[in-house]
């Protein structure tokens, strides 16, 4: 009963996430609560298929990852799961942004989403630093929900041949126990001041206006992932809703006719882009075309001075 309790206050919180990753962190919160030995590794795998990589630079280029689920901060699951604490990567992205050696930084995407606290002011943080360096994020090759909410603050949004975007939608899970404990002899009386503070609870049917309640917060997230989205792309909120926004994801080719991204290229081609047309590569090639420039310059000194003698 213990795992059924804590499930219920894992989801009844919205997500903006793929459904399906839902349940498989549901899968491994149970395992958890049931005290099983959880190895960090097989975690990963098992919900995101591959090992959180780690931030690095590459040259004066930052590379940060948003990997895994997205929580509002460090937790149980960010620690053993290598999923994203909103709050931690804020933090580090603030810390590129200030590092004068850094003169762009890449996001790292590959995300189902999460849970949407902490998102829309993730977002806003990082839509806020534009025109400071460079913000490009790269599908690679998940971007989704939540990720793609955070992903579209950045200068540019590119997308690998593979991967995929979008899953613009919010939801909430609500768990009805009472059949279950009934079949346990278990029957749970709630004892309470105030009209609405049990409404929702697990112990018995959803009401239809806790149901309403539920739903009204859902679509005030929705509304505002859609004018979020809206405001990092440059578009209206019609457009997105009624072109992208009702929650499939999409293919690189189809993201980029769609407005959804601005081109197609792989991760190490966005680095190798953003090193050539980085501060430093320019003032590189300036040092380079006035060496020349004084080369020529006193070649030309010289033959003159020859021509005079003669």
């Amino acid at each position: 009963m213990k795992r059924k309790y804590v499930l219920q206050a894992f989801t009844e919180t919205p997500w903006a996430i793929l459904p399906n990753k839902l349940a498989a962190l549901e899968e491994v919160v149970s395992r958890y609560v049931a005290g099983e030995k959880l190895d960090a590794d097989e975690i990963q795998a098992r919900i995101h298929g591959a090992i959180r990589p780690e931030s690095r630079a590459v040259s004066s280029v930052a590379v940060l990852p948003l990997f895994g689920t997205i929580f509002p901060r460090a937790n149980m699951m960010t620690d053993i799961s290598g999923a994203t604490s909103a709050e931690r990567f804020g933090a580090q992205f603030s810390e590129l942004m200030d590092d004068p050696n850094i003169e762009a930084i890449v996001l790292d995407v590959d995300s189902p989403g999460g849970q949407i606290n902490g998102v829309e002011e993730l977002a806003s943080r990082i839509f806020a630093s534009r025109g400071k360096k460079p913000v490009v994020a790269v599908a690679n090759h998940l971007m989704a929900s939540a990720a793609y909410w955070i992903a579209t603050a950045a200068d540019e949004v590119v997308v690998t041949p593979s991967g995929e975007v979008g899953s613009i939608g919010v939801f909430a899970a609500h768990k009805d126990m009472s059949k279950a404990m009934e079949m346990e002899g278990v029957k749970v009386s709630m004892i309470s001041a105030g009209k609405f503070k049990t409404e929702g609870n697990p112990y018995e049917p959803l009401a239809e206006e806790a149901r309403a309640a539920i739903q009204g917060r859902v679509d005030e997230a929705y509304d505002t992932f859609i004018n979020t989205i809206a405001r990092n792309r440059g578009i209206s909120p019609d457009d997105v809703r009624n072109n992208f926004g009702e929650g499939r994801t999409v293919g690189a080719q189809q993201a980029v006719k769609l407005g959804m991204a601005d081109r197609v290229s792989t991760l190490e081609e966005t680095i190798s882009r953003l090193l050539q047309n980085s501060p430093s590569a320019r003032r590189s090639s300036d040092a380079a075309r006035a060496e020349e420039l004084r080369k020529a310059q006193s070649l030309r000194a010289s033959v003159n001075q020859i021509l005079n003698k003669e």
